[in-house]
């Protein structure tokens, strides 16, 4: 079956968590993606826990199917190699800090003057300009910089760091999106262009409610921590049960409604306080509060749970990583999957989170060895010969580390 990017060849400088989604996904739906990495470590996601010998779980996660050449990137022959994979090559995509590409001799320009037709994707944390621009920078420092690490947790103490990285898996897929697109206009142009994506921007699109909320009060309305409930909508946010918590989201009219009715206090319909979903907003605390202490008293979460979707009240148990890991739910939804590799055994990996009728993902990956298709990059693409290829390995230019 043809896959959506079958034919297109990805150039993947990129390292870690932000680039890596968005090349995995190529990858999933058939571009060539060929990982560049540098000697002698390679991408630090190989380093990464959780480790079994050499093999990181954390990097069989994010470079399935991805092909790996290895190069000291400090030797102009290494540079040279990569200038002569250029016109075989469609999409370039890179997540180093503002410059270092130039530095390489490979930024955009250079790039684009031998095909001009490639699309370039830069990722950084800041931007390509602006006072922030040059300065390194990581998730939690985006964070930090867009607004959004100053709203979670509670409003007497500090602001509480995300567990996760979301603001890397959604630069990530803004840079899929960007990427899609721009071959979207190639195919119309036949003209390339460079794609910049960013951890600030990414987070400042995170903010649900926040940007218009201060400007349109003109500064008087500024959002503060809320704690575990949503800070506009009553009746959204974390509740304890007897036996561990759940997410409540009643949000429109009717799952208010519905939801009293579970609550056993349908009188609070009409409560000029409840009527309506403004009325909620203006008194969400007093909402929070009956259905907090409601909830106290339900014995068994997963049974309060089962009752209120009955309802067609949205709520969700607050599993645990190994309940939601071990759900049936995850699984058939294709939230999660397992794949096999050959080191690791059986690997339980996010699903391919965009779904096509035609078209499916492929989870038939293995993840290479550091380096292992120098030769197929070196000879089959870049057109040089083996007494070359092995020239460029006894000169420590192409590196091969088969445990990694």
């Amino acid at each position: 079956m043809q896959r959506i990017f079958d034919g297109i060849r990805v150039l993947d400088f990129s390292q870690v968590l932000a680039g890596p989604t968005a090349t995995k996904l190529l990858v999933e739906l058939g571009a060539e993606v060929i990982k560049i990495e540098f000697a002698e470590e390679g991408d630090p996601s190989r380093t990464l826990p959780r480790l079994q010998g050499n093999r990181s779980g954390y990097h069989v996660q994010q470079n399935r199917g991805k092909r790996s050449v290895c190069l000291d990137l400090r030797d102009p022959r290494a540079t040279e190699l990569v200038l002569d994979l250029v016109p075989h090559a469609d999409v370039i995509l890179q997540n180093f800090a503002l410059g270092v590409m130039e530095r390489l001799g490979l930024g955009y320009e250079v790039i684009s003057a031998i095909n001009p037709s490639i699309v370039m994707c830069n990722m950084t944390a800041f931007g390509r300009q602006g006072p922030l621009a040059d300065k390194p920078g990581y998730d939690p420092i985006a964070q930090s910089w867009a607004g959004v690490l100053h709203m979670l947790g509670y409003e007497d103490r500090a602001p509480i760091l995300a567990g996760i990285s979301p603001g890397d898996v959604l630069a990530g897929v803004h840079a899929f999106g960007g990427v899609a697109a721009a071959l979207f206009h190639r195919e119309r142009t036949g003209r390339g262009q460079e794609v910049s994506v960013s951890l600030l921007d990414a987070y400042s699109t995170a903010h649900e409610v926040n940007w218009q909320e201060w400007s349109v009060s003109n500064g008087e309305s500024e959002p503060v921590r809320q704690g575990n409930v949503h800070p506009v909508v009553g009746g959204v946010g974390v509740f304890e049960t007897g036996d561990g918590f759940v997410t409540l989201a009643a949000v429109n009219n009717g799952q208010w409604e519905r939801l009293t009715e579970v609550m056993g206090q349908p009188e609070l319909r009409d409560d000029p306080r409840f009527i309506s979903t403004p009325n909620r907003v203006a008194n969400r605390n007093e909402v929070n509060a009956l259905v907090a202490d409601w909830l106290k008293l339900q014995p068994r979460r997963d049974e309060i749970v089962k009752l209120l979707e009955a309802h067609r009240v949205p709520v969700a148990p607050v599993l645990t990583l190994a309940e939601a890991a071990q759900h049936p739910y995850l699984h058939e939804a294709g939230a999660v999957r397992w794949v096999d590799d050959d080191v690791l055994g059986r690997v339980l990996v996010p699903g391919m989170p965009i779904k096509f009728s035609e078209t499916p993902g492929d989870a038939e990956l293995m993840t290479r060895r550091l380096g292992e298709d120098n030769e197929y990059v070196t000879c089959d693409l870049a057109g040089r010969s083996h007494k070359q290829y092995l020239q460029l390995v006894s000169e420590g230019v192409l590196f091969h580390n088969p445990q990694s």
